[in-house]
């Protein structure tokens, strides 16, 4: 990562160059290898999918992995996590092998962010996972959950009774209907569930992950929420989900309307940063419509001075 004079900057996965905004002025340089900072922490943030709902194959579904002393903990589960987790092992983040995914907190019901959950449900089992899965989530996990494990419970029997070695206990899911508040806790970390605003669902979150040496605040899908201010006062890293408000000038009003009440701009984006005061925005599940990264960062500069980065798959932070 790099850091701008004015805090703001961006890694491109798809580009050879990086844009900094000085003074809302873009300049160029190349891409720097992975934070060898993030790299030496004890907590690290792994992004295994930036992307969104749209079917773009260089960016996985919404899903990132917080890593503390090398035991993960997975924030949704768009698809292609599990592999997306398996490549962040062969780049050295260990904690991210397949048998130790076993613990996941979704922030809403979208298919987007949990069709994956089939993936890290059965898949780590397969490869020796031997705990059950644990599932934190909004009104409806359970339920999800329930159902995901009647949907598989051929492939579950096979496994158990064919000629198949498996064990009892990895394909089993430790679902739970949360409510706003601490949800999880161990010696590593403590997680805190807040709601947020995204359109029409009657429940979604973001979290909040306080470990030894960092506090990391997780948007989920949300409209602008004072919740994640107040969540984030100061916090290390805020990750936030951003669309260009360039591009959603040129889309129809049908769906401005439900962009508008479900998601945040870059210009709403940057007024939320400016108060909650992070020491890094990370940004993901970028929708930009045909805008480009500068045009983004551009409007986040507007009103956050801080430093900034544009998320990619298999980034560490």
């Amino acid at each position: 990562m790099y850091r701008a004079t004015c805090g703001i900057a961006t890694s491109l996965k798809r580009r050879s160059t990086l844009w900094i905004a000085v003074s809302l002025v873009i300049l160029s340089t190349v891409r720097p290898p992975a934070d060898l900072e993030a790299q030496t922490a004890r907590t690290q943030i792994v992004l295994l999918g930036t992307g969104t709902p749209n079917a773009d194959p260089e960016r996985s579904g919404p899903s990132l992995a917080i890593v503390v002393d090398s035991v993960p903990y997975i924030v949704d589960a768009g698809p292609g996590l599990v592999r997306r987790a398996a490549a962040a092992a062969q780049n050295g983040v260990t904690g991210l092998e397949a048998s130790r995914l076993a613990t996941v907190f979704l922030t809403h019901l979208h298919s987007d962010h949990t069709v994956g959950l089939a993936d890290v449900f059965l898949t780590p089992w397969t490869l020796e996972r031997n705990v059950p899965l644990r599932l934190i989530g909004p009104e409806g996990t359970e339920r999800m959950a329930y159902h995901l494990r009647e949907a598989y419970s051929a492939d579950i029997q096979n496994r158990l009774y064919g000629l198949e070695p498996a064990n009892n206990q990895g394909h089993r899911i430790d679902a739970t209907d949360a409510q706003p508040g601490v949800v999880f806790q161990d010696e590593r970390v403590t997680v805190t569930a807040f709601e947020v605003n995204h359109g029409s669902w009657p429940q979604a979150f973001g979290y909040r992950f306080e470990t030894p040496d960092r506090t990391i605040v997780v948007s989920g899908d949300a409209a602008p929420s004072e919740s994640i201010v107040e969540m984030c006062n100061g916090c290390d890293v805020l990750i936030h989900e951003v669309y260009a408000k360039a591009g959603w000038d040129r889309r129809d009003a049908v769906w401005q309307t439900y962009h508008a009440t479900s998601h945040t701009s870059g210009y709403e984006l940057g007024e939320i940063a400016a108060r909650a005061r992070p020491g890094l925005l990370l940004l993901t599940h970028h929708l930009l419509w045909g805008a480009t990264y500068e045009e983004l960062m551009a409007e986040i500069g507007a009103g956050f001075s801080g430093r900034v980065v544009v998320g990619d798959d298999l980034g560490i932070y």
